[in-house]
């Protein structure tokens, strides 16, 4: 096959017994020595997989995917021992593997020449995650080699939570799509990088900085978070650089008191509708009855941002499929998972925030 040039059959399993279903594990993990590409899913959101130590398959996953080169994959793997993998791991990142693995948590380290420059991007360092999804521990078991992956969708769009999305994307594009559970976590990873002193949070997840400090005091953001990247920056991590997360329609955050920016969202919406615009809302169950006229979407209650978290990916999904042309999107604090989640939709909305 002429890749780019023809689609390829891609074979859809789903797993709803692990023992019963382990053939379809072992028929993946198949595909994956071979050099095939396999979307899986994981706790935070379903990946998009190859055999990590092989830098042909490894290219398989940037060519589906549409992914830029220069952003980096994380490897999984299915034991806390990756000494094979990394040439040192200092005391700090022992103890967070130790704490948070299996889980939502990436640790960077100085890689092992094992690891190829197309996992890495080039670079000496790598991302390695031991997930906590029954499913892909048992494929990465069958595979015999770490995965990598990154999220299994089209480049730039909002991640997939569950096997209907990876299809959406990805049929005919992969060699296969493993299904199961929807993940739990909703965003990716929190990402650790361990090859600096003190360690540096470069993207956040469902481990929060709160937790991360329960193991080393000192563990710090990067700022840089905070602010749209340069065209010229060469990420370390996946999700640092380019626009990512994105629905189709037009996204806008508006973050403040709540009151406030009710006020405001009824507001802009009001101009939309004027002007024959297509509106969605994105808001919490507490304002859900305060929009007229448009398609209003919970990603849950206001108190509770782990499901807010969870719901978020979909929701933005939910939207394209609505066919929408604007998105409107009530704004969380940056507490907890709430960093998060605005650092997704920041993301998503090309930084497009108004705070009031």
């Amino acid at each position: 096959m002429k890749e780019g040039k023809r689609l390829m059959k891609t074979k859809v399993a789903i797993i709803r017994n692990l023992n019963e279903d382990k053939d379809f594990i072992n028929e993946a993990g198949n595909i994956i020595k071979l050099g095939g590409t396999v979307a899986f899913p994981t706790e935070t959101v379903y990946g998009l997989g190859a055999d990590a130590l092989n830098g042909e398959a490894v290219k398989k996953i940037f060519l589906a995917k549409g992914r830029p080169q220069d952003n980096p994959l994380i490897i999984h793997v299915c034991s806390k021992s990756i000494e094979k993998f990394v040439k040192d791991i200092p005391k700090v990142a022992e103890k967070l593997i130790d704490k948070f693995w299996p889980g939502p948590m990436t640790i960077i380290l100085n890689k092992k020449d094992i690891v190829p420059d197309e996992t890495s991007a080039g670079l000496s360092t790598i991302g390695v995650r031991m997930p906590n999804s029954e499913i892909a521990l048992k494929l990465i078991e069958a595979a015999g080699v770490p995965i990598a992956a990154p999220s299994a969708n089209i480049s730039g769009r909002p991640s997939p939570t569950d096997m209907e999305r990876c299809v959406e994307d990805l049929d005919g594009k992969i060699d296969y799509i493993l299904g199961g559970e929807r993940s739990n976590i909703g965003v990716e990873s929190t990402i650790v990088d361990c090859t600096v002193n003190p360690p540096m949070v470069l993207r956040p997840g469902g481990i929060t900085l709160e937790m991360l400090r329960t193991v080393d005091e000192n563990i710090v953001i990067d700022e840089a978070l905070k602010e749209k990247p340069s065209e010229d920056l060469k990420p370390k991590a996946p999700g640092m650089k380019y626009r990512h997360y994105a629905p189709k329609a037009k996204l806008k955050i508006i973050s403040g008191k709540n009151e406030k920016t009710v006020e405001i969202m009824c507001k802009m919406l009001e101009n939309y509708i004027e002007n024959n615009n297509k509106v969605a809302i994105i808001t919490t169950d507490e304002n859900i009855d305060r929009f007229k006229n448009c398609e209003v979407l919970s990603l849950g209650r206001k108190d509770n941002l782990n499901e807010i978290a969870k719901n978020l990916f979909e929701t933005l999904r939910k939207c394209d499929d609505l066919g929408v042309e604007y998105i409107l999107c009530q704004g969380f604090e940056e507490d907890g998972v709430g960093l998060a989640i605005m650092n997704r939709l920041n993301k998503a909305a090309g930084y497009d925030i108004i705070k009031v």
